[in-house]
Order: C-alpha cells, then structure tokens, then sequence
C-alpha cells in the first residue's frame, strides 16, 4: 500500500503533506470496506433472526454432514475459511453469519454488492458486512485499481491471517448463473494472498441455500 500510495501521491506536496494526504485517502478508502463489528447489534440480530425466520419459513433445515466438515476445518490451525455461495436471496447474508456464530465459529465477514442506501450501507458494516471501495465500484482494468486496489489486497490479506471466516457471493440475486464483477475482484485477493504467502493455504468451502419460495 506505501508503494502505490507513493508513487499515486508523488509530486502533488510537500514530503510530509504528502505523507499525511495519502494516510487520510487510505483511512477513507478502509471506512468504505470495513467498519468495526458491533457486538450489541450482533446479539440483538441473533436474538431476533430466529422470530423472523419462523414468520417467514414454515421450517428451516440444516445438513448436518455438511456443518461436521465446516467444523472440522475450523480446528485446522492458522488455515482460514473461505465460503463460496450462490446468492438467492437478501437473507443468504444473515442466515450464514447467523449459522457460523452460533456453531461457535465467529462471526464472518460477507461481501455485499448491489446499490443500498447509506443507512443500511452503515447497518451491514457493523454486523460484518464489507463492501467494495467506491473507486472500484466499476468495472476496470485490474492494472487501474491503483490505491483502493492495494488497500483491498491488504485488507483482505489481514482478514485471512486473522482466520476471520470470509464469505463470497458469486453472483447478485436475481441474476444469472455467472460469476459477477464483484465477486470476481473479492477472488482475486484470496489468490493474491495465497501467491503472495500471505496464509500457507485456505479451507475453500462451497455453501448452497435453497428456498421452495424465495423471500
């Protein structure tokens, strides 16, 4: 991130301006991914998922097989956990980190794409949703990513070497069966850290959510 925000900054100030200037565009850039998880709304949303499932599903089922291998791989040491989801509905989301936090496993990190308001954009940050920076909102060339680029190669290599469960939707809902432009640039960073040794290897774990109606 120095590098490209050295060469990105070079000969607009003075050393220390400059310095400062690109310090701030990265704390910018960061607020934009990340916010800091909120334990207050985590357990407030984990007391009230379940009443909101009941009203909307008459059941909801689980494969067991399949939670016994997540765990499993929990317990590897210093070997993160990467889920690979297809995107149904806005409640994929919730229902993972919902599922994840009460096994025990922590609660994730979900990239979230789509246009939403500011106030819910705010709302997902503190319950551990991550977005995207605006300068790469568009699709690009990867050679164009410049800062926000760098700051989300980091960003995500520190996610991985802190074995925070990351979760990846491989494309928008209602859409078709392709991977998105979003999704494709969140891959990129975990084959990024793996290349650069950022973690010895990751647990990549395809998750599925069926709905007989989706909500």
């Amino acid at each position: 991130v120095q590098d490209v925000a050295t060469s990105w900054a070079h000969g607009s100030r003075g050393d220390e301006g400059c310095r400062r200037h690109w310090k701030e565009e990265i704390c910018r850039i960061l607020g934009e991914i990340q916010a800091p998880l909120s334990p207050l709304l985590l357990r407030l949303c984990h007391w009230m998922l379940p009443k909101l499932l009941s009203h909307l599903f008459l059941s909801v089922q689980l494969q067991r097989g399949q939670l016994e291998m997540v765990l499993r791989a929990a317990r590897t040491p210093d070997v993160p956990l990467v889920f690979l989801c297809t995107h149904q509905s806005q409640l994929d989301g919730p229902l993972l980190s919902f599922l994840l936090l009460s096994q025990g496993i922590g609660a994730p990190r979900v990239t979230v794409g789509g246009c939403i308001s500011p106030r819910l954009r705010s709302l997902l940050q503190c319950l551990g949703g991550i977005f995207l920076p605006s300068g790469m909102a568009q699709p690009r060339s990867e050679r164009d990513e410049g800062l926000p680029g760098a700051v989300l190669d980091a960003y995500v290599q520190e996610v991985l070497r802190s074995r925070q469960p990351l979760v990846i939707f491989l494309e928008e809902p209602a859409g078709s069966l392709q991977l998105s432009d979003p999704a494709r640039r969140w891959l990129l960073r975990v084959l990024r850290a793996l290349r650069d040794g950022a973690v010895p290897d990751v647990h990549v774990i395809p998750v599925g959510i069926a709905y007989d109606v989706a909500p």
